[in-house]
């Protein structure tokens, strides 16, 4: 059921978590049930560039030159996306904010709109169970229908459970050595993120090493009493 009629207010959400932690999942499990709107950085530079909004123009301005879009570009993006009218019920922030700058620069921009951060979901993982869980990772090329080596296959070897596709792809980086250095700079420059929401005293933690299922009955019983 989706439970988007009993929302009173927007929610705005973020979820924390390294490479592999599964913040893409939940995030779109939270979207089906609450009517909430992911909002994945890297999604919304593409579209932005795709449809030539202003800020989209300036991002590829700069990747044409070489150059990496700054962080004013990427909030003028998040800004437009979130005067769309499917944002009115709230948003997930996945995959941003990364560094306190970008936090600080968020929370600016909420409070523009007289919003603030809900709940900042900390989803604790262990790092040598994110290496074997992303470096197996691959995904059907047809639909996008996502598989691993050890802990999900296929139940047909070799053909999709969902289209029936036969050609499957895995991504470059997701291998050992590049998740431990994608790990490395999670630490480094977002982890201190759960102290920044804490002193906020917005701060909320899972254990992202339960079930899919598991996660998602914690999440979604903390945006019911966040959106109540």
């Amino acid at each position: 059921m989706n439970e988007a009629a009993t929302q009173t207010r927007p929610a705005v959400l973020i979820l924390l978590g390294p490479p592999g932690a599964g913040k893409g999942t939940q995030a779109r499990m939270l979207q089906q049930r609450f009517g909430l709107v992911q909002l994945s950085t890297g999604d919304l530079l593409r579209a932005a560039v795709a449809e030539a909004t202003e800020a989209g123009r300036q991002a590829q301005a700069v990747m044409a030159a070489g150059g990496l879009v700054s962080d004013e570009i990427v909030l003028a993006i998040l800004r437009e996306r979130m005067a769309a009218p499917d944002t009115t019920k709230g948003v997930i922030l996945d995959g941003f904010p990364r560094t306190e700058g970008q936090a600080m620069a968020l929370d600016s921009l909420l409070a523009e709109q007289g919003l603030a951060i809900s709940a900042a979901v900390s989803m604790a993982v262990d790092d040598d169970a994110m290496v074997r869980r992303v470096s197996g990772r691959f995904t059907c090329a047809g639909c996008g229908e996502g598989y691993h080596d050890e802990f999900r296959q296929p139940r047909k070897q070799g053909v999709c459970d969902e289209c029936a596709g036969t050609a499957f792809t895995r991504r470059a980086d997701d291998n050992a050595e590049t998740v431990r250095a994608r790990l490395t700079a999670y630490h480094a420059q977002t982890a201190p993120l759960i102290a920044y929401y804490d002193k906020r005293g917005v701060l909320q933690a899972v254990d992202g090493m339960g079930s899919i299922d598991a996660i998602a009955g914690e999440l979604g019983a903390m945006v019911s009493k966040v959106t109540a």
